[in-house]
């Protein structure tokens, strides 16, 4: 006897369908993101970020025909854990200076200082001397490049104040003491020259460079160490007069002294306990080379013993000294005119 309900029909939905197999999954489409994030790309070669947009203006710098280096190198550069930081050089070594600030480069293109490049932070505020600088730039041919400014924070040093604006001027080629006097000697002039003794201020060096060439000096002569070197802030102070009258580095003042009193150079040093006055200076109108001290220590034992006079100027007692540059200028005023009144 068959079960009842052998042949009555099932309902609806009730039967299982059959297995169609295993699962075989998203068919990939989740599978780059099971794989893992790639390596995340260096931050120099992130164009949106700022050291891409460095590396950046470093490659438009170079490519307009600057040099790698401390001036040009990128933040992203220096992030890398492989490379070893430049070496910093001394002031001496550069191979550049920088003119920074609106005020000083307007008046360094002005003064006509040479240079080899201008260098314009991004989206500065256009003022009359930012307007001033491009003309003057542009007239002269100087290229104009436009960085970032972290790039002009690094060119400049971090402690200075460039405002969006810094010039590039290339490092000062000194004379030879011995040399200039030889060459001023064979034209047939009458040497007159300007030694420095401890001055480290760079605007006392661009105003006696100025009086120098203003007053018929034919150079200005500078110890190599402990004194003060054509620094781009002595080339605005000399007004240009740097491009003009040479400066002469010596290895040793005292020496160089006493090689030029071989050639028949009068020595005289500046100080206010000397022992003979200025006003008549019996000879003025002879080859001589002025010294001037440091305002604070004066002339040195060893170039005072060196000088065939020690020279005062005579000021009121309320008055303790003067700088060094103002008595460079009244000494040589002062040789001027007694040369002129001889003539």
């Amino acid at each position: 006897m068959a079960k009842s309900g052998a042949n009555k029909p099932t309902r609806a939905g009730a039967v299982r369908k059959a297995s169609r197999g295993k699962a075989v999954g998203s068919g990939g489409q989740g599978r780059q993101a099971l794989e893992g994030k790639k390596p995340t790309p260096k931050a120099e070669d992130r164009p949106y970020h700022p050291a891409g947009k460095a590396k950046a203006a470093k490659e438009r710098f170079i490519a307009a025909g600057g040099k790698g280096g401390r001036g040009s190198s990128s933040r992203g550069a220096s992030q890398d854990p492989n490379r070893k930081p430049a070496p910093r050089r001394s002031a001496k070594n550069e191979e550049f200076e920088v003119v920074t600030g609106r005020n000083s480069v307007v008046e360094a293109l002005r003064a006509k200082i040479p240079a080899t490049a201008l260098y314009l932070a991004t989206r500065i505020e256009m003022d009359e001397r930012v307007k001033e600088a491009l003309a003057l730039a542009t007239n002269r041919g100087i290229p104009i490049l436009e960085v970032m400014r972290p790039e002009l924070d690094r060119l400049t040093s971090f402690d200075s104040v460039h405002q969006g604006l810094a010039l590039k001027v290339p490092a000062y080629e000194y004379a030879h003491p011995v040399d200039l006097l030889d060459e001023v000697i064979s034209r047939g002039d009458t040497p007159l020259f300007v030694a420095l003794d401890g001055i480290t201020d760079p605007r006392n060096l661009g105003a006696i460079i100025r009086s120098t060439s203003a007053f018929g000096g034919q150079g200005v002569i500078v110890p190599q160490r402990r004194s003060v070197g054509v620094t781009a802030s002595a080339w605005k102070t000399s007004a240009g007069a740097a491009a003009r009258t040479p400066v002469a580095m010596a290895s040793n003042l005292t020496a160089t002294l006493k090689a030029f009193k071989q050639k028949g150079v009068f020595v005289i040093g500046l100080d206010g306990g000397g022992d003979v006055s200025l006003p008549g200076l019996s000879f003025a109108d002879g080859p001589v080379v002025i010294v001037v001290g440091s305002e604070g220590k004066g002339l040195s034992r060893l170039v005072t013993e060196t000088c065939d006079a020690v020279v005062s100027i005579p000021i009121t007692a309320a008055t303790e000294s003067l700088n060094a540059g103002i008595a460079a200028s009244v000494t040589l005023y002062e040789i001027s005119r007694l040369r002129a009144a001889k003539k």
